[in-house]
């Protein structure tokens, strides 16, 4: 029954759960590492809720920058590459991010055959 004054509301639906920018982060490294591919963390955000990109490097003077987008399509966020080019300018580009986002965190992956596992499974999260 409902109070006087109150109206039918939509059923409540909750988000599912994400995990915390550092959890992802540490997992993300312990992925990469026990498939031998070099990373590190270049800019250590705020730990709750800091977004994550990641600059993978083929070690060649080039570099792509990968960022986590909702997909309205598919309902769900994905891993969308966002810059590729030089490594020296996805420095720069990043350099501009840092300064306009204190809470960002930036990982980067060093792969000649630039792996990132971004494409795996539960790396979505």
């Amino acid at each position: 029954m409902l109070a006087r004054g109150q109206r039918n509301a939509p059923p409540f639906t909750m988000s599912p759960p994400r995990l915390t920018a550092d959890f992802w982060v540490q997992a993300y490294l312990t992925r990469l590492r026990l498939a031998d591919i070099a990373c590190f963390v270049v800019r250590r955000g705020d730990a709750t809720a800091g977004a994550v990109l990641v600059k993978q490097s083929p070690l060649d003077g080039t570099a792509r920058l990968f960022q986590r987008q909702f997909d309205l399509m598919t309902d769900r966020r994905a891993w969308i590459c966002v810059a590729t080019g030089p490594e020296s300018e996805i420095d720069a580009f990043l350099a501009r991010e840092r300064a306009r986002d204190p809470d960002l965190w930036i990982v980067e992956v060093e792969d000649r055959a630039g792996r990132h596992l971004l494409d795996e499974q539960g790396l979505d999260g």
